[in-house]
């Protein structure tokens, strides 16, 4: 049987123009490698799965490879390249620091390090969690860092930046990875679902996206397990069933109750939320964020704020000519005022049932005032 190998890892960038949501960064690199203008240390800072330990490796490859293009990329055929991308190339180095976080780990590297490489012009060192390095390690790397052989490049990667000591921080160029965008997710995953020969609807992707809150690896993780569950095609409702996803119908049923002044449907709806098993803390989150975009669709200017897919997109611009702004800024505040005091409530579900109440009724007085 042939082996499964995950998309993070099937589809992982070997380019900077293939990297998705951070061009600023991957575009700084490139202009640092093809004006001679690269610092001896790097941090890579932000969220897990957004493409720091990708980059670093892109990195290393790019400023080794023999033949560049002229648009300072990787040729990925010269003998560098290749040994780089067989995993036998002998000038980078990666260690984990949340495993090798002792001072020990780093007298070895420091050792390691004046050892000039045997092909190619740099030998690159990725420490990944660098954050997790005890303090004895940080000291033992200082000096190191801060004058390193010409022919060595540290590129330090993390996700707690407040972690790592300032004189560590002022002895590199610290490049701050953003979140990706929803857009750029989906995008990516729908190349990536029609590269498999897999049939994807764009509501779909779009839950997938929102899902992974902007880490290409969660999302592309994802992914995998939706298409495992449902083989080749993936359908908005399989997403949701099988995140245990909370359905957008579900804040439209609501609002359309609270609109009609009907706390009946209203309490219905939300105990039908409750016997299929979801939160009623999560049920509250996603309500104020249903009214925040109904807000959003007020007005043709703000509706690119949605993050969602076209038929929800429309779905709410249809409900949103029917709902006042005041009553959905009356809707938020309730909310709100419930999701803050969920916690310590004794009766969590009397509390949400007691907002749904206050909801219809506040819209059941406007009714008689006009």
């Amino acid at each position: 049987m042939e082996n499964f190998v995950v998309s993070a890892r099937k589809y992982r960038p070997q380019t900077f123009d293939t990297v998705v949501g951070q061009a600023s960064i991957t575009n700084t690199l490139k202009n640092a490698i093809k004006n001679n203008h690269l610092a001896q240390a790097f941090l890579f800072c932000g969220p897990r799965g957004v493409g720091k330990t990708t980059c670093a490796r892109i990195l290393a490859k790019t400023i080794n490879c023999f033949n560049r293009t002229p648009e300072v990329e990787a040729c990925g055929r010269c003998e560098s390249c290749v040994s780089f991308q067989e995993g036998q190339s002998l000038n980078v180095f990666e260690l984990d620091a949340a495993s090798h976080n002792g001072v020990d780990d780093i007298r070895v590297l420091n050792d390691q390090v004046r050892m000039a490489p045997q092909l190619g012009e740099f030998k690159v060192y990725i420490i990944d969690e660098v954050h997790m390095l005890s303090t004895s390690a940080f000291n033992a790397f200082l000096k190191t860092l801060e004058e390193p052989p010409r022919h060595a490049i540290f590129i330090l990667a993390t996700t707690e930046k407040h972690k790592i000591i300032p004189t560590i921080l002022s002895r590199c160029q610290i490049f701050d990875f953003n979140r990706i965008q929803i857009i750029d997710i989906v995008k990516q995953i729908d190349r990536v679902a029609k590269s498999e020969g897999i049939e994807a609807e764009p509501d779909a992707l779009h839950l997938i996206a929102q899902k992974a809150d902007g880490g290409m690896r969660d999302a592309l993780s994802i992914f995998d397990q939706i298409v495992s569950f449902t083989g080749n095609k993936i359908v908005y409702k399989d997403v949701i069933d099988n995140l245990n996803i909370l359905d957008y119908d579900y804040y439209f049923k609501i609002t359309d109750a609270i609109l009609n002044a009907s706390i009946k449907d209203a309490l219905l709806i939300f105990n039908e939320i409750i016997e299929n098993g979801f939160d009623g803390h999560n049920f509250v989150a996603g309500l104020m964020s249903h009214m925040r975009n109904l807000l959003m669709c007020k007005d043709q200017a703000t509706i690119k704020l949605l993050e969602v897919g076209e038929n929800i997109q429309a779905k709410y611009s249809r409900q949103a000519l029917e709902i006042s702004p005041l009553l959905a800024l009356n809707c938020l505040d309730l909310f709100g005022r419930c999701d803050v005091q969920y916690k310590s409530s004794k009766n969590p579900r009397l509390l949400v049932e007691i907002a749904l109440m206050q909801a219809c009724s506040v819209n059941e007085e406007a009714k008689k005032k006009i």
